[in-house]
């Protein structure tokens, strides 16, 4: 606790050493010559007003000197009395004029302290021959400092001494300091009032310096140090041995205190989970415990020993004027913080309507002519993505520090980042919006985008997925289905039918309303095709081996594409196979002398065999 008590005490000490705000000498220059013209026509005036009150003086007693002259000739009496009193009117009205502006400018000019010993004796206002005001101050603090440093110092040795023009302050030979008309002035006293009282106060100073610097003093100050850290430690020693208890009760009556946190059916804390938080929270508060505990035993070690008063009024400062700086900019913020919560509440509440009329939409509570239940969710997305936008927009003036410059560089690089990183996605935004209104498919739609042939189980304003037959879903970025074709099988299915057509190739040996027969018979034969809707067949090819068949059928079961073809093919073939013709797909040829058929054998007959070879002999 030693250890960690004096690395504390240093690090105070270096930050007051380091973070002591430093005058530079440009910063002081600019201040003294401000200062010095101040001090300067204040001086002028003051004489001004000295020689105006000197010489009315001297013209109200020449005017009373007449007035008991004249004791035999009333109305010259009379003359002279009403003369006096305009005059002592105008008098009164002057000085109280001459005294506010000479007030107005003493306020202006606080002088400069005489500090020798941290306590202000008096202030400096004038110059001396070229000595400034602070330079005055100066000499008189670096000449007390001596008087502190005399082991034989005697109090009595200091008296004024009247010489031509001013009065000296003095310690033997030592000149201390040195009283001028203009003093007396500023004070508005009489010079050896001034130079009586600046006496008193250096005696009384430097009296208590020695005493404070004493063995005596030195010791009863070091004894009131270690009173405090020994309160202090015993204060810490309480506090860890207080949150110690806290945590062996937390400890022993963890059933009792801790049951978890669940939110419906998901555990959000479990016991050891809050145990810990608890003991976290714990930690904290007794570190902030302590630490509040050595802030406030600070300003006691510091104010023991003189030297080191002001570090604790410093510390005090640094700790309540940022705490003033916070509040005080909280309070002249309020208004700008309720205009903000405002404009949020009223795009809330925008918002939740634009849900609410979405919902109705959708649902086809409310209709609007020409605009489809599909585009309530995207439309409410737009309105809101831009009542939001529009929000920041009106709220951005009021945010602390918008009017930085440092803000707005950082604003304006965020935006140039968003705009170089997201212009795909934003691509993907407008294309997503654009397919909405042109409405090519729906949720639950089966399409073909490009090569990709699935139910389309997502859609929003970046993406479309879609989920194949072989239940994979696939992405598709909304810029690329734009950019490309899409076929929507769904949409028509319905109303007129989705068209399914297949091709077989049968040689020119088999008549062609006989396969057109077998075809239709087969198409008839699948379930899931519509019987209301004859099948057709189109012969789409002549080729040098066979000839090209398309069957088409009409079926409204879009989403069973895969397992209609399937069965169409399986039935073409038993057809075919039942009426003994053969395939000819892709092409097929073959020598027919000798060669069994290509029908597979359930569908010849018991007694078939397959012909000889034969072969002719020509003789020339």
């Amino acid at each position: 606790m030693r250890i960690v008590f004096t690395l504390l005490f240093t690090g105070i000490l270096v930050s007051i050493t380091i973070f002591c705000p430093a005058q530079t000498d440009s910063s002081k220059a600019v201040r003294d010559s401000v200062a010095n013209t101040q001090l300067v026509l204040t001086t002028r005036l003051l004489r001004e007003n000295d020689s105006l009150q000197k010489a009315d003086e001297a013209q109200k007693k020449a005017l009373q000197q007449q007035l008991l002259q004249s004791n035999d000739n009333d109305a010259r009496k009379k003359e002279l009395q009403e003369k006096l009193n305009s005059f002592q009117q105008a008098d009164s009205l002057k000085k109280v004029a001459n005294q506010l502006r000479i007030n107005q400018l003493r306020a202006t000019h606080n002088g400069i302290p005489v500090v020798p010993f941290g306590d202000t004796l008096f202030y400096i206002y004038n110059k001396l021959g070229p000595l400034q005001p602070s330079d005055r101050a100066e000499n008189i603090n670096r000449k007390l400092a001596q008087l502190s440093d005399d082991p034989f110092f005697s109090a009595d040795s200091i008296r004024t001494i009247q010489n031509e023009n001013n009065i000296d302050v003095t310690y033997n030979d030592l000149v201390l300091l040195s009283v001028t008309d203009d003093d007396a002035l500023w004070l508005n006293q009489d010079k050896m009032e001034v130079a009586q009282s600046y006496v008193v106060a250096i005696k009384k100073a430097v009296e208590q310096d020695k005493k404070d610097h004493s063995l005596q003093s030195v010791l009863i100050r070091l004894g009131w140090l270690l009173l405090i850290i020994v309160v202090f430690s015993t204060i810490v020693y309480g506090i860890n041995r207080f949150f110690k208890w806290l945590r062996k009760k937390i400890v022993t009556d963890k059933d009792r205190f801790f049951k978890g946190v669940k939110v419906k059916e998901y555990a959000l804390l479990n016991q050891q989970k809050q145990i810990g938080i608890v003991f976290n929270v714990l930690r904290i508060a007794r570190i902030i415990s302590i630490l509040f505990i050595f802030y406030i035993t600070l300003p006691f070690v510091f104010s023991i020993f003189p030297w080191t008063e002001g570090i604790a009024d410093k510390l005090i400062d640094w700790t309540l004027s940022p705490v003033k700086s916070i509040f005080h900019s909280f309070v002249q913020y309020l208004p700008k913080l309720l205009t903000i919560l405002v404009i949020y509440f009223i795009t809330r509440y925008l918002v939740k309507l634009v849900n609410y009329l979405a919902g109705e939409i959708a649902a086809g509570n409310l209709t609007i002519r020409g605009f489809y239940p599909d585009w309530a969710a995207p439309t409410a997305s737009g309105v809101k993505f831009l009542l939001y936008a529009f929000m920041f927009v009106v709220i951005f003036p009021y945010l602390p520090g918008s009017d930085s410059k440092i803000f707005q560089g950082v604003s304006v690089f965020l935006g140039i980042l968003f705009s170089l990183g997201s212009s795909s996605a934003i691509s993907n935004v407008i294309a997503g919006f654009v397919i909405t209104y042109m409405r090519p498919f729906k949720i639950g739609d089966r399409v073909k985008i490009g090569e990709i042939t699935g139910d389309v189980i997502e859609k929003n304003l970046l993406v479309t997925r879609l989920r194949t037959i072989k239940n994979e879903e696939i992405t598709v970025p909304n810029a690329s289905i734009l950019n490309g074709h899409t076929i929507n099988f769904t949409t028509s299915s319905k109303d007129l039918g989705l068209i399914l057509h297949t091709t077989v190739t049968i040689g020119y040996d088999v008549p062609w309303k006989k396969v057109h027969e077998m075809l239709i018979s087969a198409a008839m034969a699948t379930d899931g095709v519509l019987k209301d809707k004859a099948p057709f067949v189109l012969q789409t090819s002549l080729n040098d081996f066979s000839i090209a068949y398309e069957i088409n059928v009409y079926t409204d079961h879009s989403h069973k594409m895969a397992l209609l073809y399937s069965d169409l093919h399986r039935n073409i073939q038993d057809h075919f196979n039942a009426a003994g013709v053969e395939i000819m797909s892709p092409h097929f040829f073959a020598h027919r002398d000798g060669n069994t058929s290509t029908v597979p054998p359930e569908y010849l007959a018991d007694d078939y065999k397959a012909p000889v070879m034969k072969v002719k002999v020509e003789k020339e």
